[in-house]
């Protein structure tokens, strides 16, 4: 009686160990699409303030008018509940939506292009597993003629090139690890880059730097030493920044400190190294060119005499005497890249509005820097970013009161 029974039970604990192998193979898969999902930043847009967890709904400003992000939690009725794997990797691959309508390139689907189907299908298992909320995506609100999708195909001719990231054979396995990361999930690209009238960035153009549409941020060259180029840098002091926000250096703050807090910091090691190694082969030797400014030579010199002052009472006690700052928490300013750019928006939004890096498991309670909006006048402030510009070797120019006033209005996110 028992033998006949053996066989039964064999079958039965095979069934259900390869139920167990099939669900454990799931979860695994699942995992990685949530880390691949951090990878994307998919959160910093498909998440609105006080929403849900990607129900979408966020406004993203754009020079043509506002667009809303769109549901893509499991909901059969107004998510992706009723896409298939086929579906996701063809809106991602393609930048189409299943039906073949076309997806306004605020997604970057131009980066997004470059991810493999594996790590596609990855992501969207992980959607499929959260839970689904049921919400309409929020119709957008473009200028005419902005609202014609049809004129997206123009777009798409001039700016977008399909395909999967294809490894160069000539580079490590971490390089290509670091490229594939950097230019396609990551999509770095989105805001380093230039952005024209259109919309748009040259391929020659990536990652050279631009000022981010409607945010009045600048988002500085990964190519150029000069600015966020990154040659000279230790691969520790890459990492460092990339996972917890805080370098020796450097500090995050703004658009950036936000993909620190939402992606960067949940990267592995070996990942965040990988971006570190391809971020430091791009960068392009580039001697600094001659400190050029349009200020009257007087009132430049009035505003470096008035800016010592303003700097020795507010920010020396921090930033130290010369500007040497006490790295990680109070950056340095003497020979600090981000003070000399050409570009003179960040180092004045700073002043003005001051700001954190993020919290990170790597650096959970970070050090700010307090708002001086109210303290200073726009003399006072053109006059402080202006002498540390100029002071202790820093080859930056001088700035006007102008500048100053009219980032005092600038969005704070």
């Amino acid at each position: 009686m028992m033998g006949s029974k053996l066989p039964f039970a064999l079958l039965a604990l095979a069934a259900l160990t390869t139920t167990t192998h099939a669900q454990d193979r799931s979860s695994d898969v699942i995992a990685r699409g949530e880390y691949l999902a951090r990878a994307g930043d998919c959160t910093a847009c498909h998440t609105a303030p006080e929403g849900r967890l990607f129900a979408g709904g966020r406004a993203m400003p754009t020079p043509f008018g506002t667009l809303y992000t769109s549901n893509i939690t499991p909901d059969p009725d107004t998510g992706i509940g009723r896409w298939s794997a086929d579906d996701f990797y063809k809106t991602m691959h393609s930048g189409r939506f299943p039906d073949g309508g076309l997806i306004y390139p605020a997604m970057p689907f131009a980066s997004y292009t470059k991810v493999t189907r594996a790590d596609s299908d990855a992501i969207y298992a992980y959607l499929r597993s959260i839970p689904p909320v049921n919400q309409k995506n929020k119709p957008h609100e473009l200028r005419f003629p902005y609202d014609n999708r049809q004129l997206i195909l123009g777009w798409r001719t001039l700016f977008f090139t399909e395909g999967e990231f294809k490894p160069d054979p000539k580079k490590s396995e971490e390089w290509n690890r670091g490229a594939y990361l950097v230019e396609g999930l990551g999509h770095c690209g989105m805001c380093h880059s230039p952005i024209n009238a259109l919309g748009g960035t040259s391929q020659s153009e990536a990652f050279k730097g631009g000022l981010i549409p409607m945010q009045n941020w600048y988002a500085p060259s990964l190519t150029s030493n000069r600015e966020a180029g990154l040659g000279d840098w230790s691969i520790k002091d890459i990492t460092d920044l990339l996972q917890t926000g805080v370098s020796m250096r450097g500090v995050v703050y703004g658009p950036m400190a936000e993909v620190v807090h939402n992606s960067l910091q949940y990267l592995t090691d070996e990942d965040t190294r990988a971006m570190a190694v391809y971020l430091k082969s791009i960068s392009e030797p580039s001697p600094p060119p001659p400190a050029r400014t349009t200020l009257p030579t007087t009132e430049s010199s009035l505003l470096i005499s008035l800016g010592k002052a303003v700097y020795d009472k507010q920010c020396a006690s921090c930033h130290g005497a010369q500007g040497e700052g006490k790295p990680p928490h109070w950056p340095p300013l003497a020979n600090n890249q981000s003070i000399e750019m050409q570009s003179a928006v960040n180092p004045i939004r700073m002043v003005l509005n001051g700001g954190y890096p993020p919290g990170t498991k790597g650096n959970p309670m970070p050090y700010g820097m307090p708002p001086f909006a109210g303290l200073l006048s726009d003399n006072e402030v053109a006059a402080v970013v202006s002498y540390i510009r100029t002071a202790w070797g820093n080859r930056g120019t001088p700035v006007s009161a102008r500048e100053a006033n009219e980032l005092r209005a600038a969005p704070l996110k």
